[in-house]
């Protein structure tokens, strides 16, 4: 479904972020990225969305066969691409329900507009009990709901969530990726990234470990959860060290 091959892509064009970076998100997969702060999560994702003007520099991106170089963001977004930004996005000044329905701008279906809304509120109903108040005054958690829930009335065949865990208590953590879960399992391929590695993994069927703009790892979520690499630097199990307490990743391998 989704292709990234070799790509490259600098940081206000200066700054080469991601390095011949190359991962394939299969339709139907929730497929996490992992990494530590500056390893480009967040590029990657802004790459992929035609949110970092004149990139990727070199390498290929391609949605269902469609090639997204070049394409403005509004187009990669009519493609079927709704990218979650971190910090939420979401506009304070306006309603919970018009917050919803601007994620529903560009379709002509009022009777599916509806259905679809009603989806929302039953993933998440905190929602409809809000739907009048202004969205400045949500919770951190609720505003994730809302930024999650304004990306699905747009209908995506692909979901791109950056640090959707960020800033929230761990049991609100928990019901954002249970209902991620429950989303993926209705139809919606999902790529996200996340440095809460243990629900990342848990709530995912599929893994990459990016480390200096580079895939150094990837695997499904079990092979991953298994690795000692990630063990030891995501996962929080302590293993041997060498004298200066650093580890290095071993050899990057490819899992069949």
């Amino acid at each position: 479904m989704l292709a990234v091959r070799n790509v490259e892509s600098r940081y206000q064009g200066r700054v080469t972020v991601l390095r011949g970076l190359s991962l394939t998100v299969q339709e139907g997969q929730l497929a996490v990225v992992l990494g530590s702060n500056g390893a480009g999560k967040t590029t990657l994702l802004r790459t992929i969305s035609g949110l970092i003007p004149d990139q990727p520099e070199k390498g290929v991106i391609e949605f269902e066969g469609k090639r997204l170089n070049g394409l403005d963001p509004e187009d990669i977004a009519a493609l079927g691409i709704a990218h979650v930004l971190e910090g939420r996005g979401v506009f304070p000044e306006l309603t919970v329900m018009e917050n919803l329905l601007l994620g529903a701008y560009r379709r002509r279906d009022a009777a599916g507009v509806r259905q679809d809304l009603e989806w929302v509120f039953s993933l998440f109903p905190r929602l409809k009990e809000r739907s009048r108040q202004l969205a400045g005054l949500l919770s951190g958690g609720e505003q994730q709901m809302l930024a999650i829930g304004r990306a699905l009335l747009g209908r995506p065949r692909l979901l791109l969530l950056d640090e959707p865990s960020v800033g929230l208590a761990p049991k609100l953590v928990s019901e954002i990726f249970q209902v991620l879960k429950e989303i993926n399992r209705q139809g919606t391929t999902m790529l996200l990234v996340e440095q809460n590695a243990r629900v990342a993994l848990e709530a995912a069927d599929y893994g990459f470990v990016l480390e200096a703009g580079r895939i150094v790892l990837e695997g499904t979520a079990e092979q991953l959860k298994a690795n000692e690499n990630v063990q030891e630097m995501y996962l929080g199990v302590q293993k041997e060290t060498s004298v200066k307490g650093y580890r290095r990743w071993k050899p990057k391998r490819r899992w069949a």
